[in-house]
């Protein structure tokens, strides 16, 4: 007798997806104040595909009129005369963008791009003026490897860094990688690029994104660095050896600073191969290793190159004791929720700052919870008792 999921799956199969792979990463924006525009969405409004359409135009451009005069009511008829001389005399049938996002169905209404993003920072202000979110809108970001890399690429584009990426990862996505990458079951399989790709386009769908699915090789790294013009900084996160140490040969080559977060006691790397030409790949740690000799190294030849990279000294004991595990009683080295998301937001930080002109200066630094959330750097005693 056949496995009943064999049964299943011969006369459901329509409804099994076990592709690894899907073309459905990048949304479809339909411009109101476009006809040819608006015939395409009356054809898809007729084709039966969405599942839902969510329109909020109304109580966007109320709140950007409050966003813009935060003194005024959020409400009552000033807001509603403010949004009337705003589309003056437009029709709301024809202004702003409807996104279709054909992996959840879903079809979004949204204001026009400079107005969304506009809206869509505007908490930021004033730790990032709005002079500053703009300039950091034209800015070019390559993020390599989408574990780590996830959370920093998501990070980057909600806090609007960066208008334009780059992601690359050869993999999909795989249940061990949910202790750490914010997904769920249904992504199961997904190339990691895409993951990220759809979650960066739901939080701005006015993005500029480039995948790399194949990964970064010595046939495209070139490519990744300089393609449609050349990146202003490179996130690496990957855990390749071999990709770590070509794409700071390539950028140092292109003048291109490298970021990197090891998840692991909060160590951001910075590489500012922008402003030192001559700087050494990895600090000068690995010697004059060249990225050809690492490539197909066994797991208990590259410990030593690891050690140098990540730095014995820097790493956690549980890390440092897990790496001679790795090929015997693990597959890779162990990498935890809070701390990826925690080493997100440390490289978005550094990024911001490096797009911005302000001083960021080659090295390591740590920002490391085990020493910070100690007795010596507690800030006040007990809570006083209540009752």
């Amino acid at each position: 007798m056949r496995p009943v999921n064999d049964r299943l799956r011969q006369e459901l199969g329509i409804l099994f997806d076990t592709s690894s792979r899907s073309p459905d990463w990048r949304p479809t924006l339909f411009h109101l104040s476009r006809e040819d525009d608006r015939r395409s969405l009356h054809e898809l409004l007729a084709s039966g595909a969405i599942r839902r359409v969510h329109d909020t135009l109304d109580r966007q451009l109320r709140q950007l009129m409050a966003a813009r005069d935060p003194g005024m009511p959020p409400a009552g008829d000033e807001v509603a005369r403010r949004v009337r001389q705003h589309l003056a005399g437009r029709d709301r049938t024809e202004y702003g963008v409807f996104v279709w996002y054909p992996w959840s169905g879903l079809l979004v209404r949204a204001l026009p791009a400079e107005e969304y993003r506009e809206l869509r920072t505007d908490r930021n202000r004033y730790k990032i003026t709005s002079e500053e979110q703009r300039r950091l809108a034209g800015k070019r970001v390559g993020v390599v490897g989408l574990s780590v890399g996830n959370a920093a690429a998501v990070t980057l584009a909600l806090e609007g860094v960066g208008g334009s990426y780059k992601i690359a990862d050869f993999d999909t996505l795989d249940l061990t990688n949910l202790n750490r990458i914010r997904a769920g079951l249904p992504d199961l399989g997904l190339d990691k690029t895409v993951l990220a790709a759809r979650q960066m386009f739901e939080v701005d769908p006015y993005l500029h994104i480039e995948r790399y699915s194949a990964g970064i090789h010595s046939g495209n790294v070139d490519d990744f660095l300089l393609a449609g013009g050349k990146l202003d900084v490179v996130i690496e996160e990957c855990d390749d050896l071999y990709v770590k140490v070509a794409v700071r040969e390539r950028a140092r080559a292109h003048g291109i600073p490298v970021l990197m977060n090891t998840s692991d006691r909060g160590l951001l790397d910075v590489e500012r191969f922008d402003l030192e030409p001559d700087r050494p790949v990895f600090h000068g740690l690995v010697g004059d290793v060249r990225a050809e000799e690492l490539k197909g190294l066994a797991a208990k030849d590259k410990l030593p190159f690891v050690l140098a990279v990540f730095g014995e000294r820097l790493l956690s004991p549980r890390m440092l004791a897990s790496l001679p595990e790795v090929g015997k009683t693990i597959s890779s080295w162990p990498q935890l929720a809070s701390a990826v998301s925690l080493g997100a937001g440390i490289v978005a930080d550094a990024a911001r700052r490096l797009l911005l002109g302000e001083p960021l200066t080659s090295g390591r630094y740590r920002l490391d919870p085990d020493m910070l959330v100690t007795g010596e750097f507690r800030m006040h005693g007990d809570p006083v008792p209540q009752g």
